[in-house]
C-alpha cells in the first residue's frame, strides 16, 4: 500500500512539472504584458526598467525556475493588472469557485447515482424512459447554452432567481460564503445546475450501464435463486460492484467541474477564479494565468490520486495483484 501511494505521488509530481512547463511556455505567445501596463507615452527606458522589475529580461529557464520556486512557497508573483500578490487574489476568489463546484458535484453525484440505479432497475418503465430521453439534453447541449436558457426561463420570464452575481455573502473565519444568506443561496441555484447537469447525466448513464451489466451476472442469478430480496440484491450486491468503475469516472468529473467552472462563471458573472482567468487573458496577466492553471492542475492531480487510492481500497483484485508482485 505504501509503495503504491509513493508511486502515485511521484507520478503526480512529474505531471505537475510538465503541466507547469507547458502552461508557462504557452504564455510566451499570448502577447507582451508591457503593452497593457504602459501607456502610449512610454519610452524605451520605461520598457527596459519594467522588464527588469518583472524579470522578463531573464532567460526562459530562469523565469520558469523562479516561478516554480515561488509556487512551492505559495508565491505566484504580482498581478500585472492589479498590482497585488496573485496568491492574495486567489484566496479572495477561491471560495466562490469551491462553493459552486461543491454544490454542483453534490448534485451530480447524488442525482446521477440515484437516477442511474432507478433507470436500471425500472429499465422498462415509462418514468425510466422519460428520464433517459430528457438526459440527452444534458449530454447534447453545451454548458453555456444551458446557462443562457436557464437565465431566460427563471430570471427573465419568471423572475424567480438572479441572473448574475453571487448575492449577499458573509465572512466566517476568513472564508466569505454565500451559504448563510438567502440571496446567496438563490444566486447559487442556476450556476450549480448549469455546471453539474452534464456531469450528472454522464454519471447517470454510466451507473445505469454498469448496473445493467452487473444485474446480468451469474452471481446475481444465484442470489435470486437463494431467495434474497430484490432490494438486497440491487443495493448490497449489484450497486457495490457497479461503483468500482464509476468511482474513476466520477473523480475525473469532479475535476472537470472545477475546470469547466470557467464557462459557467463567465455566463453568470460569478466572481470566482474562472472569471478571474478570463479577465487575465484579456490583459495578458501572465502570473494570474499561470497560477490558475497550476491550481487547476493540483486539484486534478489531487482528485485523481484520491480516486486511485479509493479504487485500490474498494477493489480487492488490485490488492491481490500488488501482493503477488
Amino acid at each position: 500500500m505504501l509503495s503504491f501511494i509513493l508511486q502515485r505521488v511521484f507520478q503526480s509530481g512529474i505531471v505537475l512539472l510538465i503541466v507547469g512547463l507547458v502552461a508557462f511556455s504557452m504564455f510566451r505567445f499570448v502577447g507582451d504584458p508591457i503593452d497593457n501596463m504602459l501607456g502610449q507615452e512610454r519610452t524605451d527606458a520605461d520598457i527596459e526598467r519594467l522588464r527588469d522589475q518583472l524579470g522578463l529580461d531573464k532567460p526562459f529557464v530562469v523565469q520558469y525556475y523562479k516561478f516554480l520556486e515561488g509556487a512551492v512557497q505559495g508565491n505566484f508573483g504580482i498581478s500585472y493588472r492589479q498590482g497585488r500578490p496573485v496568491s492574495e487574489i486567489l484566496v479572495e476568489r477561491a471560495p466562490a469557485t469551491l462553493e459552486l463546484a461543491a454544490v454542483s458535484g453534490f448534485l451530480a453525484i447524488s442525482f446521477g447515482v440515484a437516477l442511474g440505479v432507478f433507470t436500471a432497475i425500472r429499465r422498462n418503465g415509462i418514468a425510466a424512459n422519460v428520464i433517459m430521453t430528457v438526459s440527452l439534453i444534458g449530454v447534447s447541449l453545451p454548458t453555456f447554452l444551458i446557462g443562457i436558457l436557464l437565465i431566460y426561463l427563471f430570471s427573465v420570464e419568471l423572475g424567480w432567481l438572479p441572473s448574475f452575481g453571487r448575492g449577499e455573502t458573509v465572512e466566517v473565519g476568513g472564508w466569505r460564503t454565500g451559504f448563510l444568506t438567502a440571496s446567496g443561496l438563490k444566486a447559487l441555484i442556476l450556476p450549480s445546475i448549469t455546471l453539474g447537469l452534464y456531469q450528472m447525466t454522464l454519471i447517470m448513464r454510466l451507473v445505469r450501464s454498469e448496473m445493467l451489466e452487473v444485474l446480468r451476472a451469474d452471481y446475481i442469478r444465484f442470489a435470486r435463486a437463494r431467495g434474497l430480496r430484490e432490494k438486497t440484491i440491487n443495493f448490497r450486491h449489484a450497486l457495490k460492484n457497479t461503483l468500482v468503475p464509476v468511482i474513476t469516472v466520477t473523480g475525473l468529473q469532479l475535476g472537470a467541474i472545477i475546470a469547466f467552472a470557467i464557462i459557467t462563471e463567465t455566463v453568470f458573472q460569478w466572481p470566482g477564479v474562472g472569471l478571474l482567468f478570463i479577465n487575465a487573458i484579456q490583459f495578458v496577466d501572465i502570473p494570474v494565468m499561470a497560477a490558475y492553471l497550476m491550481l487547476i492542475s493540483v486539484m486534478f492531480v489531487g482528485i485523481n490520486l484520491i480516486v486511485d487510492l479509493l479504487y485500490f481500497a474498494i477493489d480487492p483484485r488490485l490488492r491481490a495483484d500488488k501482493a503477488t508482485v
